[in-house]
């Protein structure tokens, strides 16, 4: 039987530090790492990993996806630039581990939802779970700490 480095790495994931995550990152993607989960890490590294070893989609894929994205909003490029800052989709989970504790947070129409109660912000829900204010967009990952400032 052959030995697959690449199904290596992909376990190897799972027994990394967050450290290690992070410096996996920056080799793959030559960029820092963005400040969401490790399951997001976890996810976007294998994903990685694979299409370097194995190539990413297909040129007609990706042709299709754009067409889909064009026909969403129109062929209008100022729409997309706004749809990035609203809310995300109703159904959307967000995932942040605080202390250790992973929590999730869905996105209502009117709103989100974490632990079976509605609220109307982010910054509400950050709060309830670390005791201190926080832009709940940044604690979620939605947001770059830096460019918010």
């Amino acid at each position: 039987m052959k030995h697959d480095p690449v199904l290596a790495r992909l376990a190897a994931i799972k027994a990394a530090t967050i450290g290690e995550l992070k410096k996996q990152w920056r080799d793959l993607f030559g960029s820092e790492p963005p400040p969401f989960n490790r399951r997001y890490l976890e996810s976007r590294l294998a994903y990685r990993i694979q299409e370097l070893a194995y190539g990413g989609l297909k040129p007609d894929t990706v042709k299709r996806l754009e067409n889909l994205g064009e026909h969403l909003d129109g062929g209008n490029i100022g729409l997309r630039s706004v749809r990035a800052d609203l809310k995300p989709i109703a159904g959307t989970r967000l995932i942040r581990e605080w202390q250790g504790v992973e929590h999730s947070v869905t996105v209502t129409l009117n709103g989100f939802e974490w632990q079976g109660r509605p609220y109307q912000s982010l910054s509400a829900i950050a709060r309830a779970i670390t005791g201190s204010r926080w832009n709940g967009w940044v604690f979620f990952g939605l947001k770059n700490k830096r460019r918010a400032a």
